[in-house]
Order: structure tokens, then sequence, then C-alpha cells
């Protein structure tokens, strides 16, 4: 399985940005995505989760309201689109693919496998 995420980039303070993460390898619509975050100096933080239908989504407090996570399957693609970004969002973005879905997808080990990240700059 291997996933390729896309879409990061520089923006101001209440900008908005989507990004994409596309799936290869292996039937897209068997696992649970997410994505997570890393900003320099921290670790990687859960911001968003969706089922293997896109019926279920979760989101870190943070982001509620702001970010929509959603998928098609059709396409193998996964998305996050973010409104009203903050400079407290830059960060390198990660999407990650799992088999399961439950309490635990906020959480790094559930996920199977991770793209390479997607720088997102959010100045002042």
């Amino acid at each position: 399985v291997q996933l390729q995420a896309s879409g990061g980039g520089t923006v101001q303070d209440g900008d908005s940005l989507r990004l994409s993460c596309t799936l290869s390898g292996r039937t897209f619509d068997k696992y649970a995505e997410g994505w997570f975050r890393q900003a320099p100096g921290k670790e990687r933080e859960f911001v968003a989760g969706i089922s293997w239908s896109g019926s279920s989504t979760r989101y870190a407090d943070s982001v509620k309201g702001r970010f929509t996570i959603s998928r098609d399957n059709a396409k193998n693609t996964l998305y996050l689109q973010m409104n009203n970004l903050r400079p407290t969002d830059t960060a390198v973005y990660f999407c990650a693919a799992s088999r399961t879905w439950s309490q635990d997808t906020v959480l790094i080990s559930p996920y199977d496998y991770w793209g390479q990240g997607t720088q997102v700059t959010v100045s002042s």
C-alpha cells in the first residue's frame, strides 16, 4: 500500500487549503483513514479520521468546525478541507490508513500505512 499526500503550501491566516491523499496497491474502501500533523519540535498528533464508508468521522478539538475530512472511494482519494487556517496549524500533514475503525483511531498505533507528508505553513 502506498499513500501520496499533496496540496500543502504557504497561506495567510484565515485562508483555506485542501489536502489530498491517494492510496494505491489495495482496495481503498477497506481502510479507515486519518490525517495527522507534526510541527517542528512536537510530537505527531491526530487531526481527523474517517471510517471505511465515510459515514463516521472524528476530529481533534483544535480543528473542529474548521476542518472537514472526506473520501471518494471511486477515486481512491482522501481529502482534508482546511478553512480559517491559523499559524498554529503550521505543520507537516500526513495521511494514514488503518484496517480498523475504533476509539483508538485517534492514536498513531492502529495505522498500518503512512504517506510522506505535505507541508502546510500559515503566516500571520
